[in-house]
C-alpha cells in the first residue's frame, strides 16, 4: 500500500522536505510592501507569538511563528494553501506581546487576503458566504427552529435585504471567486 503525501499544511507537512521549485525568494519582499505586513522582515523567530496564542494552546497545527517563517523562506504556496491560517482568532495577543513590534495578526490577515486572491477559500467559508448572501444569516436556520420559535410565541426572524448584500459584493474579488463557470454564485443567484 502506497501513501500519498499530505500536501495540506499540517504538522506533518512542516517536516516535509522543501524543494527548490517551491521557493519564491521575492515573496517576503512582496509581503513587506503590503499594508499590514510591512514589518515581517523584523521577525527573528523568538516564538512569543506562538507561546501566547490562545489558538496554539488548543491546536497542535496552528503556529503563527511557523507561518511567518515559511513566508520568509519563500514558501508562498504552502502558506497560502494552508488550512491553519484560517484558525487565527484575530485577538491580537501575538501583536501585543511581540518584542519586535510586528503586527502578527495583521500579517495573518494579509496571508488570508492573498489566499483568497489566489483562489483558496476553505469550503466552510464559501458555505457561510453563500448562506449570508442567500438569507442574510451566517448559517441556514433550520425549519425546526423556526417552528419552535412560533410555538413559543416568539416573533419571526427578521428578513434581510439580500439584494443590498449582492450589490455590495458585486464588484469585490470574493464575489468573483465564488462564481461558478456559468456566472452564478454558489447559492445559484446570477451576478
Amino acid at each position: 500500500m502506497t501513501e500519498t503525501p499530505d500536501t495540506s499544511f499540517q504538522s506533518s507537512s512542516v517536516n516535509q522536505s522543501i524543494k527548490a521549485s517551491e521557493i519564491d525568494p521575492k515573496f517576503k519582499y512582496e509581503l513587506a510592501k503590503l499594508a499590514g505586513s510591512e514589518k515581517i522582515l523584523r521577525c527573528f523567530q523568538c516564538g512569543t507569538c506562538t507561546s501566547d496564542c490562545p489558538i496554539a494552546r488548543y491546536s497542535d497545527n496552528y503556529r503563527p511563528r511557523t507561518l511567518i517563517h515559511m513566508a520568509t523562506l519563500g514558501l508562498k504556496d504552502r502558506v497560502l494553501n494552508s488550512d491553519t491560517l484560517w484558525l487565527c482568532a484575530a485577538c491580537f495577543t501575538c501583536t501585543d506581546r511581540c518584542p519586535q513590534d510586528i503586527e502578527v495578526a495583521s500579517i495573518i490577515r494579509v496571508f488570508r487576503n492573498l489566499a483568497i486572491e489566489n483562489g483558496y477559500i476553505p469550503q466552510v467559508f464559501k458555505d457561510q458566504i453563500a448562506a449570508v448572501l442567500n438569507s442574510g444569516y451566517a448559517y441556514k436556520i433550520p425549519e425546526l427552529r423556526i417552528k419552535k420559535r412560533e410555538t413559543q410565541g416568539l416573533p419571526p426572524l427578521p428578513n434581510c435585504n439580500t439584494e443590498n448584500l449582492h450589490k455590495i459584493l458585486k464588484n469585490t474579488k470574493i464575489s468573483k471567486k465564488l462564481q461558478t463557470p456559468n456566472g452564478e454564485t454558489q447559492n445559484g443567484t446570477q451576478q
